[in-house]
C-alpha cells in the first residue's frame, strides 16, 4: 500500500459505519506483515502535524503488534518483523519519544517496554551510550525517560537478574547525579525542572526497589544523593503555577517530585535503615549510618510539613499519607519515639492526626451524591488514603507505647464526647463525634485487652454509641454500626444491652441511607457470632435475608457475603427451608458482580471478590444441606450456568469456588446427573491446559465422579471419560519438567481408578503402571515415592496375577519389590517408619501384599512368598499399633476423629531429611494430635489424611490376611507348612497376634 495511503485506512478504522470499518480492519490485518508497514505506522504517530485521532488509533496498532511480535512466537520461527525494520524503530523512538504528546507517550512507552525487554543488551548495545551521550544536552529529558523505561525492567527482579542495571547504575548514576544537583541549584525552576527531577527520583526508585546498588553504599556518593533529597524534602512547594483544582494540583509536578522524594525516603528507611528487619546481614553499617545520619532529621522534616495542615494549606493525600507511614515506622524507635516524636505527641494527635479521621466535606459530597462510592471507599482497604494512615498511626501509637498514650488519647476523646452530648443540637460536632467513634474502633483490640478500660467498654457502648443509631445525621448512625461490631464481643454484664444494640442493627438494615445499611450488615456478622442465645436471632431470620439480598443487588462488597455465611453456619439445617431461594438469590448476585468486575478497569476491582465470595457462600450453603440429597436436585438447575462458564478459562479467578461447589453436587445430590457430568470435559480440558495449579481442588469432584457414577464412567464412550483422564495423567505424569509436588494428585486419582473399577480396567492397569514406574525412576520427594507405590499396591489388590506379570513383563518386577521392601524398612531417628505412615498407606501395602499371598506357586515362588508375608506381618503389626493408640487417645479425650484428609498429610515429616520445608500442613491438629499422643505409651505421632470413602473401607485387612493364608492352607498345605517353617519365633509371635486381633476385629463387625 502506498504510504500516503495508510492514513485513510486507519481513518476509515474509526468509521461509525460497520462495513467501512471492517474493510479497514481488514487491510491494516493483511498490511502489518509487510515490510516497512510498521515504520510507516511509527511515521505517522511521530508526525506533530498529523490528526490525533489517526495517530491514536496508529499507535493502538503498532503497540500491539509490537507486543505480540517483536520475537517469534516459537523458536526457529520465522521473525514476524525484518530486522532492517526494528532497527529503524528503535531510532525512531528513542528520537521521538519526548516530542509526542503524553497521550501518545505514554502508548510509546509500553512498545519500548517490550523491545527493551527483549533486545537488550544483545541486540540493542548502543542504548547505554545513546542515554549518556544525551543526559548532558538539550535531548536531557528524552534521555531521563527512556533510562526510567529501561531501569524499571529490572524492579522486583532477582539479585542475578538485576546485574545488568548494576552497570546502568554505574555508568549512568554519575552524570545524572551531576544533572540532579544542577536542577536542584536553580533559582525559581519551572515546571519543566520539576518534570526532570521527578524522572530521576523514578530512576531512582527503580535502582533501589529490591537492594542497594553497590556504587550507592559508599557513604560519600550516598550522601550527595541524600543531600539532595533533603533539600527537597525541606523546601516548600512553589505557589506560583499550581493549580486551583484540587483534583488537578494533587497531580501537578512539584507535588509530584515531593511524593516521589517521600516515597524514596520512606523506602531507604524501612527496607534498608533498620537494622532488625534487614534481608542482608552485609548492610548492617550502612543501616546505622542511616539510622545515625538521616532518619531522625527526615522525621524532623515530617513532623514540620505536617504543621501545614495545623494552619489550614494543602497536603495532597498522598503526601499525608506517606509522611504518616514515616511517622509510624518511628514509633517503635525509642530514641526517635522519645526525642523527636513525643515531645510534640500532644499536637501531632489533637490537631493533625485526629481531624484526618474526622467526617469531612469530601465524604459528605460522597455521602449525598454518590453512596454506592462513599460505601466502595469506605470498605476497600485504601493504602494511599491520609484517614487509613491516621488510624494505622494511633493503632501503633497505643500498641507500642500504650501505657502512657492510653491515658493522654482516651480522655481526649471522652472531652469530644462530652461536648457533643453537651451542645445544643443545632451546634453538636456530629464531624468529630463520628472520628471519635472511628478513632474508639482503631484501637479497640488494644483496648479490649487492657485491664484499665476493658471494664468499661459496655459502658462507652451504651453511653456514646447506642444513642447514635437514632441519630438525624447518617453518618453517626453508619459509624454506631461499625463501633458496635467492633466490640461485639465483649462481656456485656447486662444482656439487655447487648439486645437493645443487636436490634438497632438489625433495624439499621431498613435505614433509608445505604451506607447505614450496608455498616449494619457488616455489624450483624460479629453479633451472631457472640450471640449466646440464638433464640435472640431466629424470629429476624427471614427479615435478615431479605434485608441481605435486598443489599446485595445494590452493592458489590465481598463481606457482605460472610454475613450470611455466619448465619448459614450458625443456624444449619434451619435455614434449608431457604436454600433454594438464598442459592437464587446468590447466584444472581454473582452474576451481578462478574458483570462489574469486567467491566472494571481496576486489577483489585470490588466486584471480583464479591463474586468470588458469592460463590463461597453458595458452598456453606450446600454443606449445611448435605443430608438433604433431593435439595441438590432442585438446586443444580441454579448453579449449572455457573459451573458450566466458571469451568473454563474465563473462571480462572473463580477456579477453585467453582470447583468446591461442583465437589459438593457430586458427592451430596442423589446420583451423578447427566448434566453434570457434562462438566466432566471442561474440567480435564482444564486441567491439561491452564489449571494444573488447582490440581488439588480437580481431586476431589473427579473421585466423586469415578467412586458415585462408577458404571457410567465405565461404559459412556460419548465423551470416553476414561481416555480422557489416561491422556491428562499421562501427559502430566510424563512431564520431566514438571515438580514433584505438582503431580502428587495424580498418583491418587489413579488410585481411585484401580480401587472403584476393580476386575473392569484391566487394560488400564498397564498403560497406567508404565507411567508410574516411569516418575519413580525419576521422583526425588519420599511422599511422591510414597504414592506411586501405592498405585502399584493397588494394582495388586486390583488383580495380582495381572499386575505382576506386567511388572516382569517390563522388567521391573525385582527392583519395584527390592525398593519398596526397603522404603518398609526405613525409620526415623526415632524408631518410628519413615515411609507409609498414615494408616491409609498401611491398609492399601497390607491389602496388596496380601493380594500376593494369595498367587500359586508357579507365579510367586517359596523364597518370595515368605519375603512378602514376612513384610506384610511387620505393617500389620505396625498398622495395629497404630489403631490401637488412637483408640486409647479417644478414649482417653474424648476425640473420635482422628483421620484427615489427603490433601492434609504432613508432608514435611516426609521431606525434612531431604532439605523440603514449605508444605502445607494442618500445625495446629498436628501439635494437639501430638500432645495427647504422648500420654499414650508406644503411640507413634503421625498426622492422618482424611477419611475418603472407597471400596476398601469395607476391607478389613487384618480378615483378608487371615483369609488369604487360611486360603493357602486349604489349597496347598505344602507350600503352606513350607511357609510356616520359615518364619522364626518373632514372626510366629506377629503372626499369632494377627490372627488374634483379625478374630477380635471380626466379632465386632
Amino acid at each position: 500500500m502506498d504510504p500516503a495511503s495508510l492514513p485513510v485506512v486507519l481513518r476509515l478504522a474509526l468509521s461509525h459505519i460497520p462495513e467501512e470499518r471492517m474493510a479497514a480492519e481488514d487491510s491494516l490485518s493483511k498490511l502489518q506483515c509487510t515490510p516497512q508497514h510498521l515504520v510507516s505506522l511509527l511515521q505517522i504517530i511521530t508526525d506533530g502535524a498529523g490528526d490525533m485521532a489517526v495517530r491514536q488509533v496508529a499507535i493502538i496498532y503498532f503497540k500491539n503488534f509490537v507486543a505480540k511480535n517483536w520475537l517469534p512466537h516459537e523458536a526457529g520461527e520465522p521473525p514476524m518483523i525484518p530486522e532492517n525494520d526494528k532497527m529503524m524503530i528503535r531510532y525512531i523512538i528513542l528520537d521521538s519519544v519526548a516530542q509526542v504528546p503524553p497521550l501518545l507517550r505514554v502508548q510509546l512507552v509500553e512498545c519500548m517496554k517490550t523491545i527493551t525487554q527483549d533486545d537488550y543488551p544483545e541486540h540493542w548495545p548502543g542504548l547505554l551510550h545513546w542515554i549518556k551521550l544525551n543526559i548532558q544536552d538539550q535531548q536531557e529529558f528524552a534521555a531521563l525517560y527512556v533510562l526510567r523505561v529501561f531501569s524499571r525492567k529490572y524492579e522486583l527482579k532477582s539479585d542475578e537478574e538485576q546485574t545488568p542495571l548494576h552497570l546502568i547504575v554505574d555508568e549512568t548514576f554519575p552524570l545524572i547525579l551531576n544533572k540532579f544537583t544542577k536542577l536542584v541549584q536553580i533559582v525559581n525552576p519551572t515546571i519543566e525542572v520539576a518534570d526532570l527531577i521527578k524522572l530521576i527520583c523514578k530512576i531512582f526508585w527503580s535502582s533501589i526497589d529490591l537492594e542497594i546498588p553497590q556504587k550507592l553504599l559508599d557513604p560519600n556518593i550516598f550522601s550527595e544523593w541524600m543531600f539532595l533529597f533533603l533539600n527537597l524534602l525541606e523546601r516548600p512547594v512553589p505557589l506560583e503555577g499550581q493549580p486551583s483544582n484540587l483534583d488537578l494540583r494533587k497531580s501537578w509536578g512539584w507535588w509530584k517530585v515531593k511524593k516521589w522524594t517521600i516515597q524514596i525516603l520512606n523506602h531507604l528507611y524501612t527496607r534498608f535503615g533498620d537494622v532488625k528487619l534487614l534481608k542482608k546481614p552485609e548492610n548492617k553499617a550502612f543501616a546505622q549510618m542511616f539510622q545515625e545520619s538521616y532518619a531522625g532529621k527526615i522525621l524532623e522534616c515530617h513532623l514540620q510539613s505536617l504543621n501545614v495542615i495545623r494552619a489550614g494549606g494543602y497536603l495532597p493525600d498522598r503526601v499525608i499519607n506517606l509522611v504518616l507511614q514515616y511517622i509510624n515506622s518511628s514509633i517503635s524507635k525509642n530514641s526517635m519515639y522519645h526525642q523527636l516524636l513525643e515531645p510534640q505527641l500532644d499536637i501531632v494527635l489533637s490537631e493533625i492526626v485526629f481531624p484526618l479521621m474526622c467526617f469531612n466535606d469530601n465524604d459528605h459530597k460522597l455521602w449525598t451524591e454518590d453512596p454506592h462510592e462513599y460505601v466502595r471507599k469506605g470498605y476497600d482497604i485504601d493504602l494511599y488514603s491520609p484517614r487509613t494512615a491516621a488510624m494505622d498511626f494511633v493503632n501503633e501509637l497505643v500498641r507500642k507505647h500504650g501505657k502512657g498514650n492510653l491515658q493522654k488519647f482516651i480522655p481526649f476523646i471522652l472531652k469530644i464526647f462530652r461536648r457533643y452530648d453537651e451542645a445544643p443540637v443545632e451546634l453538636k460536632p456530629y464531624r468529630q463525634k463520628d472520628g471519635a467513634l472511628l478513632a474508639i474502633g482503631a484501637v479497640c483490640d488494644t483496648l479490649m485487652q487492657s485491664e484499665s478500660y476493658k471494664s468499661g467498654l459496655e459502658s462507652m457502648l451504651v453511653l456514646h454509641v447506642l444513642r447514635e443509631f437514632s441519630s438525624p445525621v447518617g453518618h453517626l448512625r453508619a459509624k454506631a454500626a461499625w463501633v458496635a461490631g467492633k466490640y461485639a464481643h465483649i462481656n456485656f454484664s447486662d444482656q439487655k444491652n447487648f439486645r437493645e444494640i443487636f436490634h438497632h442493627i438489625i433495624s439499621g438494615m431498613r435505614d433509608p441511607d445505604l451506607p447505614v445499611r450496608v455498616n449494619s450488615v457488616f455489624a450483624l456478622q460479629p453479633f451472631i457470632e457472640a450471640c449466646q442465645d440464638l433464640n435472640e436471632i431466629r424470629p429476624f431470620i427471614p427479615q435478615l435475608l431479605d434485608e441481605f439480598f435486598k443489599l446485595v443487588n445494590e452493592v458489590e462488597n465481598e463481606d457482605l457475603a460472610v454475613t450470611l455465611e455466619t448465619i448459614v453456619n450458625k443456624f444449619g439445617v434451619e435455614i434449608v427451608p431457604y436454600a433454594n431461594s438464598l442459592c437464587q438469590n446468590l447466584a444472581a448476585a454473582f452474576w451481578k458482580c462478574l458483570g462489574t468486575s469486567k467491566a472494571a478497569e481496576e486489577a483489585d476491582d470490588s466486584g471480583a471478590l464479591a463474586a468470588a465470595r458469592c460463590l463461597d457462600s453458595i458452598s456453606t450453603i450446600l454443606e449445611s444441606i448435605n443430608g438433604l440429597p433431593h435439595l441438590f436436585v432442585q438446586i443444580e438447575p441454579i448453579l449449572l450456568p455457573i459451573m458450566q462458564r466458571m469451568l473454563t478459562a474465563d473462571g480462572q479467578d473463580v477456579f477453585e469456588e467453582v470447583l468446591k461447589i461442583v465437589s459438593h453436587m457430586t458427592f451430596y445430590a442423589p446420583t451423578v446427573s447427566l448434566d453434570m457430568w457434562g462438566l466432566w470435559p471442561l474440567i480435564i480440558e482444564a486441567l491439561g491446559d491452564w489449571a494444573l495449579d488447582f490440581f488439588e481442588n480437580i481431586l476431589v469432584p473427579l473421585d466423586n465422579y469415578i467412586s458415585r457414577s462408577t458404571a457410567h464412567f465405565l461404559s459412556c464412550k460419548d465423551p470416553d471419560y476414561q481416555q480422557s483422564l489416561w491422556e491428562v495423567l499421562s501427559k502430566i505424569m510424563s512431564d520431566s519438567n514438571m515438580e514433584d509436588s505438582d503431580i502428587e494428585p495424580a498418583p491418587k486419582l489413579i488410585e481411585v481408578v484401580f480401587q472403584n473399577c476393580k476386575g473392569q480396567v484391566d487394560h488400564w492397569v498397564e498403560p497406567y503402571l508404565n507411567i508410574t514406574i516411569g516418575r519413580l525412576r525419576r521422583a526425588k520427594k519420599p511422599y511422591l515415592k510414597c504414592l506411586l507405590m501405592l498405585v502399584i499396591a493397588d494394582s495388586l489388590y486390583y488383580n495380582a496375577s495381572l499386575t505382576l506379570g506386567i511388572l516382569h513383563k517390563l522388567g521391573v518386577a525385582t527392583d519395584i519389590f527390592n525398593l519398596w521392601f526397603q522404603m518398609l524398612q526405613e525409620v526415623k531417628m526415632n524408631g518410628t517408619l519413615a515411609n507409609f505412615r498414615r494408616q491409609h498407606d498401611k491398609k492399601v501395602f497390607c491389602l496388596g501384599l496380601t493380594s500376593l499371598v494369595g498367587l500359586p506357586a508357579d507365579q510367586l515362588p517359596g523364597e518370595a512368598l515368605a519375603h512378602v508375608v514376612r513384610a506384610t506381618l511387620k505393617l500389620l503389626d505396625s498398622y495395629k499399633n497404630q489403631i490401637r493408640a488412637e483408640e486409647q487417645i479417644a478414649a482417653v479425650h474424648g476425640i473420635n476423629d482422628f483421620d484427615s484428609d489427603e490433601e492434609d498429610v504432613d508432608e514435611e515429616d516426609f521431606d525434612k531429611e531431604v532439605g523440603d520445608d514449605d508444605e502445607d500442613w494442618d500445625e495446629a491438629y498436628s501439635l494437639k494430635l501430638q500432645k495427647l499422643a504422648a500420654e499414650v505409651e508406644g503411640y507413634q505421632s503421625v498426622d492422618e489424611d482424611e477419611y475418603i470413602e472407597s471400596p476398601i473401607d469395607e476391607v478389613d485387612p487384618f480378615i483378608y490376611f487371615v483369609e488369604t493364608v487360611e486360603a493357602v492352607r486349604g489349597s496347598d498345605p505344602a507350600r503352606y507348612q513350607s511357609l510356616m517353617q520359615t518364619l522364626d519365633f518373632d514372626y510366629d509371635t506377629l503372626a499369632r497376634g494377627i490372627y488374634q486381633y483379625a478374630e477380635q476385629r471380626r466379632l465386632e463387625i
